[in-house]
């Protein structure tokens, strides 16, 4: 042991590497061609490191010994200062500069290149990971584990926690470089991509993607992130306090990238011939059997499935497909989070297995929404958290014009990351042509609904109002937030909004809790209260809210909480066939045909067939009979052209027509 000690002290401090200080200060060390093994043999979460594969660095470069500064950055931006100390983060010269995104980190390369007359850029993914690991074939530079004195916050905030982001505190690792593990994540000049197997000389990533990579972690950053083989990846325009870059003086490498990433199945295959709708009866009940739409996948697919499959979108095709959405994770608040999707075909009757639809790598997913226009566009709205936990979101917008084949580039409708961008499946589509995506204004199980609205067809968007206070929600009362979280939202004949929420409930006459309704009457700028006639809803719920084709409002919810031990407060009333009242319990359905001033419809969401059946998520199992329907489950709802009802719970694909809610018969 002392033998090896005193080998690897020798070697370590006896080698050194040339130093140069550039005209703004960068202290540039010059690493020395070599090679490596890049990636792990780690899986789940950590599939994206695989294969290992011998990369050779065939040149010498220059890197610099630390993150660029904000001092340097804004020798070529001052415009940057007036972000200085936002959140709390990087006020002085010598700190990380933050809050710069891929377009920001390339121009300031493109300007030092042209005032030095010297070629800087990003590091490639591979020469990262090559300086990171500094020769160590170990978790990070310092072996398997990584000391305290590296560390800062290393852990999920919700609330993010400021540090020092000063820069070169903590010891170099044997290359001579600083804050290769945390202090902040760094831009590479990758697009993010799956790795190829084999020996690889000076690797680029590849041709084309979605997203940029990002490495080593950050100051908020739990540790298993800091490892040099972790792959992050950031959408090129997102910024936040957690990312910064450094620079490399070296020529661009001639090698050929990679091929883009081929399409993943749910966008493969997808027929472009408009389908012929046939409308449904209006007359006859129509009560389809449930089928499953969250099936796993074969293991060889390769598809990152996880245990908790929830909080589903779904919407329709003009090729006669249903296109279904959800994020599968093993937590709610991790970076394991993606966005997997599936298509009922059309003509089918059996769910293809689900790929993966949007996944920002190593960032929570929290929140997906998808609307077809019925003039061919489809939109999909998605949360982007910093990291992990489902707070600090920033909302993302793509289109689809081919039945989801393929998909724009993702662009922020909302780039901050903060409260008010978890988005609720129920884009809505108002008569003005506008669109309206609800996102909770707090990640806490109260705390209200705000709407973003978009009067170009999803180009820009705007929060009617933002003002952070929480409105005081009694009836009769106003306030800028809608009533409750997760809220269903429909406009009404007079141009009105209405919505009704989970939580924040209020008080019906007699001082019985109910579900909050909210009415808007300026497009979500004001918002007035009231308790609604409906139970209310509670956690591992979530309602839907929806104008059928044929014009009434239809509601679905639940009728109480499966843990509520109150027997008095569990389940409603509601009429059969022949007249009879009984009690029923679960999911059921409300009518009303006066823009909701009343529902005199309400049905259990069952057809009276026994049947055992798994909601998924938080439901798991479940009977259904003529008195029981699902207990809860997270709602989204959709109606395709010939007038069919199509509800998804976590994990459950109900279909049923008009006819059918209100127990019409031939």
């Amino acid at each position: 042991m002392i033998k090896r000690f005193i080998l690897f002290f020798t070697l370590t401090s006896s080698v050194s590497f040339a130093q140069t200080i550039n005209s703004v200060g960068i202290r540039l060390i010059t690493l020395p061609s070599g090679s490596f093994y890049m990636g792990s043999e780690r899986d789940g979460e950590d599939a994206d490191e695989q294969p290992i594969h011998r990369v050779t660095i065939s040149k010498p470069f220059l890197m610099g010994a630390t993150e660029v500064t904000n001092a340097q950055y804004e020798a070529f931006d001052p415009s940057h200062k007036a972000l200085r100390g936002k959140m709390g983060f990087s006020k002085a010269d010598d700190e990380a500069v933050v809050f710069v995104n891929y377009d920001n980190a390339v121009a300031f390369c493109n300007w030092l290149s042209r005032k030095e007359g010297k070629t800087y850029r990003l590091p490639t993914e591979a020469e990262w990971e090559y300086a990171c690991r500094a020769r160590n074939l170990s978790d990070y530079a310092t072996g398997g584990k990584l000391p305290a004195e590296y560390q800062k916050s290393q852990q999920t905030d919700r609330n993010p926690v400021v540090v020092s982001l000063q820069t070169g505190q903590t010891p170099a690792n044997e290359f001579g470089l600083h804050d290769m593990h945390g202090n902040v994540e760094e831009w590479c000049s990758d697009w993010y991509g799956t790795y190829k197997a084999g020996n690889q000389t000076d690797p680029v990533g590849r041709a084309s993607g979605l997203y940029r990579v990002t490495r080593g972690g950050s100051h908020g950053t739990p540790v298993r992130y800091l490892r040099s083989a972790n792959r992050m990846a950031m959408i090129p325009s997102d910024k936040s306090w957690l990312v910064g870059f450094r620079v490399v003086q070296a020529e661009p490498l001639p090698t050929a990238p990679l091929p883009a990433e081929a399409p993943t199945a749910v966008m493969q295959q997808v027929l472009q011939k408009p389908f012929t709708w046939k409308p449904v009866s209006a007359t006859k009940p129509v009560f389809l059997e449930p089928i499953r739409y969250v099936n796993k996948p074969e293991c060889s697919s390769g598809v990152p499935f996880f245990t908790h499959n929830h909080c589903p979108a779904i919407t329709w095709c003009a090729n006669g497909d249903l296109l279904a959405a959800w994020f599968s994770t093993n937590q709610e608040s991790g970076r394991e989070m993606t966005i997997l999707a599936s298509r009922l075909r059309a003509g089918q009757q059996t769910w293809d297995q689900p790929s993966e639809f949007f996944n920002v790598p190593d960032r929570n997913m929290t929140g997906t929404s998808l609307l077809h226009d019925g003039q061919g566009t489809i939109y999909h709205l998605n949360g982007v958290e910093t990291d992990g936990d489902w707070q600090n979101l920033a909302m993302t917008v793509r289109e689809s014009h081919d039945n989801g084949a393929t998909w724009t580039a993702p662009h922020f409708a909302d780039p901050e990351h903060t409260k008010r961008n978890q988005v609720i499946a129920g884009l809505l589509q108002t008569r003005e042509g506008w669109l309206i995506q609800a996102g909770d204004a707090d990640p806490g199980p109260t705390g209200g609904t705000a709407i973003h609205i978009s009067k170009d067809k999803g180009k820009t968007w705007v929060n009617p109002y933002t003002d952070p206070q929480k409105p005081d929600y009694k009836n009769g009362a106003m306030g800028g937030l809608i009533a409750g979280i997760h809220a269903g939202i429909v406009q009404l004949n007079d141009g009105s909004l209405l919505a009704l929420g989970r939580k924040d409930d209020l008080p019906s006459p007699d001082g019985t809790p109910r579900m909050p309704m909210s009415i808007s009457h300026d497009m979500g700028k004001t918002w007035t209260y009231q308790a609604s006639e409906f139970p209310p809803v509670w956690s591992g719920q979530r309602l839907v809210l929806y104008r059928l084709n044929e014009g009434p409002l239809l509601l679905i919810s639940f009728t109480h909480h499966p843990d509520e031990v109150n027997l008095r407060k569990k389940g409603m009333e509601f009429t059969d066939a022949s007249g009879k009242r009984f009690t029923g319990y679960g999911m059921y359905a409300a009518l009303s045909f006066d823009d909701g001033k009343t529902w005199p419809v309400k049905k259990l969401l069952t057809d009276g067939q026994y049947r055992y059946l798994n909601g998924g998520a938080w439901t798991g199992a479940f009977e259904m009979d003529s008195t029981h329907a699902e207990p809860k489950g997270y709602l989204a709802i959709t109606q395709t052209p010939d007038n069919l009802i199509h509800l998804v719970s976590s994990s459950q694909h109900y279909r049923f027509n008009l006819a059918w809610l209100k127990g019409l018969n031939d």
